[in-house]
């Protein structure tokens, strides 16, 4: 399986693409829930900056202080933006648009100035090449890993040991702070600890996936989730489960249409969103004009209840509780009068005789909640 594996470059694509996607996804449900899926773009633009103060120190573009200088970059983005907030002179999202613009502007600066002639440019950042991971590799026993996938991999790892061991401190700080500081959970520190691990992760991804990739998997696989189901842990299955769907299928579609692998990736998890707004059982658009379609009937049901009611046993009611009075009166349309007639009907609410129309004891039972709702008992529920 291993020598199957390493010896199929798509494998390792597919692979190296879907580990970025599992790492990003279970960072960027907490993100989310938090209101900080913006900071993710403060982060994943400012790591240039560290990485070229890095290169500049010690004159190499990878090793672990390229990886620390980035991920400290990346956080004091975040700590820059939130002073900022803190100051009451600018609203949170402007703070973001003001600092990461900055501190990518003065990377991009550095690297033409001092780094002209060095594999380090704002394109491998914010486009990375996954097509390409096969070709850088370390030999681990009798197999060539690519460097990008042992490199996710780690923080993948890391990532997954973070939320399992603080998934009840992760999950008190995002619904509820106030508790969490309470209860001695430190929820600022767990913040600060997810955007650590946020910005490492953007990190190890950008070489090979790059910042705008990194960006869709973590943040859209988690927006799906949360619109296909509230239970949090399952919204962590479900948006690892869309990030490595999103990996395969656009893999397997840019190589079809002979497209750009990774802008194929970041599709994919657009279009699973756009699958999850629609199909969304609860929040999704479908749900919603089926919802809305159901309570439009119950209404005009009710409205069709109580007129009957009022009108019932008074000398005005055999004009007033027809068909056609439906149509005179309510101002219905015929189609719309026989729709609410049928839903009547199959509720069990009227009964029809001839033109004429009657309350069953379930419709009055409805109309006694509409006119006299303190007479509440087991007689009077629909």
């Amino acid at each position: 399986m291993l020598e199957w594996f390493f010896g199929n470059l798509g494998a390792m694509i597919v692979g190296t693409g879907a580990l970025v996607g599992v790492a990003a996804a279970l960072l960027g449900v907490f993100l989310l829930l938090r209101g900080a899926a913006m900071l993710t773009h403060a982060i994943s633009h400012s790591i240039l900056l560290g990485i070229v103060i890095a290169w500049m120190i010690s004159g190499h573009t990878s090793g672990p202080l390229v990886l620390a200088m980035a991920a400290l970059a990346g956080l004091g983005s975040v700590l820059l933006t939130g002073a900022l907030e803190r100051s009451r002179l600018v609203r949170m999202d402007a703070a973001i648009g003001l600092v990461f613009p900055a501190l990518f502007a003065l990377g991009v600066l550095l690297v033409s100035l001092n780094a002209r002639n060095v594999h380090i440019d704002e394109h491998a950042v914010l486009l990375g090449e996954i097509g390409f991971v096969w070709l850088d590799t370390v030999q681990i026993g009798a197999y060539a890993v690519p460097r990008a996938m042992l490199a996710v991999g780690t923080l993948l790892v890391v990532n997954l040991c973070f939320v399992t061991l603080c998934y009840k401190e992760l999950k008190l700080s995002c619904f509820d702070a106030a508790l969490a500081h309470a209860l001695g959970f430190m929820p600022g520190v767990m913040f600060y600890l997810l955007l650590g691990l946020t910005s490492a992760t953007a990190v190890a991804s950008f070489d090979a996936v790059g910042v705008v990739l990194f960006l869709a998997f973590i943040v859209v696989p988690p927006a799906a989730a949360l619109m296909l189901t509230d239970r949090l842990g399952i919204v962590i299955l479900i948006a690892v489960g869309i990030a490595v769907a999103s990996s395969l299928s656009g893999y397997l579609l840019a190589i079809r249409w002979n497209v750009s692998i990774g802008g194929m990736m970041a599709l994919s998890t657009g279009a699973f969103l756009i699958a999850a707004w629609a199909l969304g059982p609860r929040h999704g658009a479908i749900a919603l004009i089926l919802r809305r379609n159901r309570q439009r009937q119950e209404n005009d049901g009710r409205s069709l209840v109580a007129h009957l009611y009022n009108h019932e046993n008074s000398p005005e009611a055999g004009e007033e509780n027809t068909v056609r009075a439906l149509h005179d009166h309510l101002s219905w349309s015929e189609g719309q009068a026989r729709r609410v007639i049928l839903y009547g009907l199959d509720r069990g609410l009227v009964e029809r005789q001839g033109q004429d129309l009657h309350l069953t004891p379930k419709g009055r039972a409805v109309a006694f909640q509409i006119f006299e709702p303190w007479r509440r008992g087991p007689d009077a529920r629909a």
